[in-house]
């Protein structure tokens, strides 16, 4: 039995988010179904996160087994991006070690979250437009007390089913691109369910004048998702990379 780690990628506007929903289209099932046509047997594949409906991907991990000869990962890739619909996409398709996971040995990932202030065609898809003027240097001062806490209950999506609210913030940014749009980059070693966009929604709050920097850090300690802002919009919203440790590819070692 060989494990494969499989990269891609997929705009999430047409499904129900990366995980099989029972009453709708999925980035996972249509992964599967796809794996399952050209190799001829079923496949389950594992994710190594569990992005929202509408939510992007520009780059998400997947792993999988299969018991048959050594697969030309090659051909794979060129074959799934035959048989997957225009919204997916398959970069590559590589093996790994027996017992690597694409969720549980992630060390880091990265989301992106956009915004503008421009009403522009070609933007409403991918970015959130944001109205009036917002104050990003309090924005990102509110940002950086991310890095102080490990509890994010406030920003994380209720009656789910982990174990712990805690994470570790590594980078949380907002930066300009153009003279109108700006992104929200943060990096962690896991995310919560809905948290980014609780995150930057309570962000906005901040940059629109209608919190502190110092209400913003109380929402943190309070561990109430409830005194949180309103999570943005997940269209704007992307899974831009996700990081592991190199042993897991020297299969050969």
């Amino acid at each position: 039995m060989q494990r494969y780690f499989i990269y891609l990628a997929y705009d999430g506007t047409n499904y129900h988010g990366w995980q099989i929903q029972p009453n709708g289209i999925s980035v996972q099932e249509s992964l599967m179904k796809a794996l399952t046509t050209f190799l001829q047997k079923d496949i389950e594949v594992i994710g190594a996160g569990r992005t929202d409906a509408g939510v992007h991907a520009s780059l998400m991990v997947a792993h999988f087994d299969y018991d048959g000869e050594p697969l030309d990962t090659v051909q794979v890739t060129e074959k799934l991006n035959r048989i997957l619909p225009q919204d997916i996409s398959v970069f590559d398709v590589c093996p790994v070690k027996p017992d690597a996971h694409a969720r549980f040995d992630a060390v880091t990932r990265i989301y992106k979250y956009y915004v503008t202030t421009h009403k522009f065609p070609f933007n409403r898809q991918y970015r959130y437009r944001i109205h009036g003027s917002l104050n990003f240097d309090l924005m990102n001062e509110a940002a950086q007390t991310l890095l102080e806490y490990s509890d994010f209950t406030s920003f994380s999506k209720l009656h789910t089913d982990v174990k712990t609210n805690n994470c570790n913030v590594l980078h949380a940014k907002w930066t300009q691109e153009g003279e109108n749009n700006w992104v929200f980059t943060i990096r962690a070693d896991r995310f919560l369910r809905n948290m980014v966009r609780a995150i930057v929604g309570t962000l906005l709050e901040v940059g629109r004048g209608k919190m502190t920097v110092e209400e913003f850090r109380k929402v943190i300690e309070q561990k109430d998702r409830g005194k949180a802002g309103t999570s943005a919009p997940g269209h704007a919203l992307f899974l831009v990379d996700v990081e592991y440790p190199e042993e897991i590819f020297k299969i050969y070692d």
